[in-house]
C-alpha cells in the first residue's frame, strides 16, 4: 500500500497540476466519446493503450470482458447498467470490446476442474458456454495451451453480438449513430488487432 499512497501524493502534485484546467472542467460533467469494455486483468490499462485522457472513456471492466445478452440483462446489472447508461445517457459514439491475451476468464472454460471458492465467477464465465462449443468445432484437434488465442478472439465476436441484442444498441448502430468495434490486445507484443469482419 505505500506505492500507492506515494502515488496519490506523487498524482496531486505533479500529473493533476499538469491538467488542472482539464480536471476542472470535468469536475461537474463527463461527455466520453466511446465505452470501452475490456477485461479486470491488471495487465490491460485502458488509458494507457489508447494514450487518452481523462473524460474520454467511460470503462466497464470484467472477468473475460463479457456482455450479457438482453435476455439475461436483470441478472448481471452492474455491467448492463452501465452499458445502458454510456449509450442512452452520455451519448457515447463508439463501443470496443476488448480482449486480450492469456485471458484467464477464457481459459477458465477448459478447465477440467473447477477453480475453487468462485461460484460467482463459474455462475459469470457460464455466460459464455457458447463460444467453447463454437471453437471446438472450428478446431477438431484443440488445444488450448497452444490455441487459446482462437478462443480469445472468438470471444471478442460473441461480445460484439451479445451487444446487439440490446434494442437501443442495435437500432443506434443501424441508423449508424453508433459504431462497433473488436480489439485485441496482445500483452506481449503490445500491439492491438482491430477487428475486420470483411476479412474473416
Amino acid at each position: 500500500m505505500d506505492k500507492l499512497f506515494k502515488g496519490v501524493k506523487k498524482f496531486s502534485k505533479h500529473e493533476y497540476k499538469n491538467y488542472k484546467t482539464l480536471y476542472k472542467n470535468l469536475s461537474n460533467k463527463q461527455s466520453p466519446h466511446t465505452l470501452f469494455i475490456t477485461c479486470s486483468d491488471s495487465r490491460v490499462v485502458p488509458g494507457l493503450i489508447t494514450d487518452t485522457l481523462p473524460g474520454e472513456l467511460f470503462i466497464i471492466r470484467n472477468v473475460a470482458n463479457i456482455v450479457p445478452p438482453y435476455s439475461q440483462a436483470f441478472d448481471f446489472v452492474s455491467t448492463t447498467s452501465g452499458i445502458e447508461y454510456a449509450v442512452n445517457v452520455l451519448q457515447v459514439k463508439n463501443i470496443v470490446i476488448c480482449g486480450h491475451s492469456n485471458c484467464g476468464g477464457c481459459k477458465a472454460l477448459f478447465m477440467d476442474e473447477k477453480i475453487n471458492d468462485t461460484p460467482y465467477t463459474q455462475k459469470w464465465v457460464q455466460l459464455v458456454e457458447p463460444l467453447k462449443e463454437k471453437v471446438l468445432k472450428l478446431k477438431y484437434d484443440f488445444n488450448y495451451e497452444r490455441d487459446y488465442q482462437l478462443v480469445e478472439q472468438e470471444n471478442i465476436i460473441l461480445q460484439m453480438k451479445n451487444l446487439l441484442t440490446y434494442p437501443y444498441i442495435k437500432n443506434k448502430y443501424q441508423n449508424a449513430g453508433l459504431k462497433i468495434y473488436g480489439w485485441y490486445y496482445d500483452i506481449g507484443n503490445g500491439i492491438v488487432y482491430n477487428y475486420n469482419k470483411s476479412k474473416c
